[in-house]
C-alpha cells in the first residue's frame, strides 16, 4: 500500500512538471503571434464629435482619444442622438495597435 501511494505521488509530480513546461512553451508562442487587441481613435477635427465605434456610441471632445477593440470588419460611423449617421471607415487589421485620426476620414 505504501509503495502504491508513493508511486501515485511520483506520477502526479511528473505530470505537473511536464504540463508546466508545455504551458511555458505555448505561452511564448502565443505572445509572439498575438495581434494587438485595440486601436485608438483621435478626434483632431477641431470640434466635439459623436461616433459609433462598431460596438457602441462615444462622444469625443476635440483632442481626446478613445480606445476601440480591434474587431476587423466592423464599421465606424458618425452619430447623433444614439443613431448612426455617415460612414467613416471599416476597421482593418493594419489599424490594430495604431492611432487613427478622424480628420483623415471626414
Amino acid at each position: 500500500m505504501k509503495t502504491f501511494f508513493l508511486s501515485l505521488v511520483a506520477m502526479a509530480f511528473m505530470m505537473s512538471f511536464s504540463s508546466n513546461q508545455n504551458v511555458e512553451i505555448n505561452n511564448s508562442s502565443i505572445e509572439e503571434t498575438a495581434p494587438k487587441a485595440s486601436f485608438k481613435i483621435l478626434n483632431d477635427t477641431g470640434s466635439k464629435i459623436s461616433i459609433y465605434t462598431g460596438t457602441g456610441y462615444v462622444t469625443l471632445n476635440n483632442g481626446s482619444k478613445t480606445s476601440v477593440t480591434c474587431n476587423t470588419g466592423k464599421k465606424v460611423y458618425t452619430a447623433s442622438s444614439g443613431t448612426k449617421d455617415d460612414f467613416l471607415f471599416e476597421i482593418k487589421s493594419s489599424m490594430c495597435g495604431e492611432t487613427v485620426r478622424l480628420s483623415d476620414y471626414l
